[in-house]
């Protein structure tokens, strides 16, 4: 097994296709905004655990979802239409990062989101390329998702919730806009039972990258899909 050492330079990355059959790809380097920018553009992404180096992925097959696969189970259409939860965009990311930060995972003991990456993102949504999208009831935050948008491509990150259907809330009323405002692709990075529900689906990583390329460096931006969501009433 391989696994490339990182140095200065943010914008030196292995090939993705050298990832090990995990898709550990790379270990070191920093979590500044050009490093962390650089590997989304190429399909990598960190995740590790508090006390362990900076960990590098990029996995094989790549868990995505496209236009038009979009499923909404009856149910959650339901909750949407009776307006449920306010969905929201970046009106609390921090809310958000933390949120999913202490969010219970099944067979995961604490969480990837150390306080570096918690960091490294509130400095990314600073610059404009994080966002959240947020569930919101008789105005309490109850659910929510994080990611980054780069061109016409969402990297989602996590999400979590504490009342039924606010997280899938959030998730379904972002796809509708994102994919309204002209995205190509939503990055869901591995697969979870969760969000193949919604039409996710597991591609080969070559296919992954042939889609990402263009759709990386492409306009028009999606800043105006979180725009759409609007802010408190």
């Amino acid at each position: 097994m391989t696994v490339f050492l990182l140095g200065q330079d943010p914008e030196a990355f292995p090939p993705p296709e050298r990832a090990d059959r995990s898709g550990l790809l790379a270990v070191g380097g920093d979590l500044g905004p050009a490093r962390l920018l650089a590997g989304y553009r190429r399909g990598i992404f960190p995740w590790y655990s508090e006390g362990q180096p900076i960990l590098w992925h990029s996995p094989d097959p790549r868990f995505v979802l496209l236009p038009g696969q979009l499923h909404v189970p009856r149910s959650l259409e339901k909750v949407l239409r009776r307006g449920t939860y306010e969905i929201r965009a970046d009106t609390a990311f921090a809310e958000v990062l933390r949120g999913c930060a202490g969010a219970p995972r099944p067979g995961q003991d604490g969480t990837w989101i150390t306080r570096d990456m918690e960091a490294a993102y509130l400095e990314l949504h600073r610059l404009g390329h994080a966002h959240s999208v947020e569930a919101w009831r008789e105005g309490e935050l109850v659910g929510g998702l994080y990611g980054e948008a780069l061109g016409r491509v969402f990297f989602g990150e996590s999400m979590f919730a504490r009342a039924p259907d606010a997280s899938k809330a959030a998730f379904v009323t972002a796809a509708r806009a994102l994919f309204e405002a002209g995205c190509l692709l939503i990055d869901c990075q591995v697969e979870t039972e969760h969000l193949a529900r919604f039409g996710a689906r597991d591609v080969p990583r070559r296919r992954f990258l042939q889609l990402l390329g263009p759709a990386v460096q492409s306009g028009p931006p999606l800043h105006r899909a979180f725009a759409s969501l609007g802010a408190p009433r």
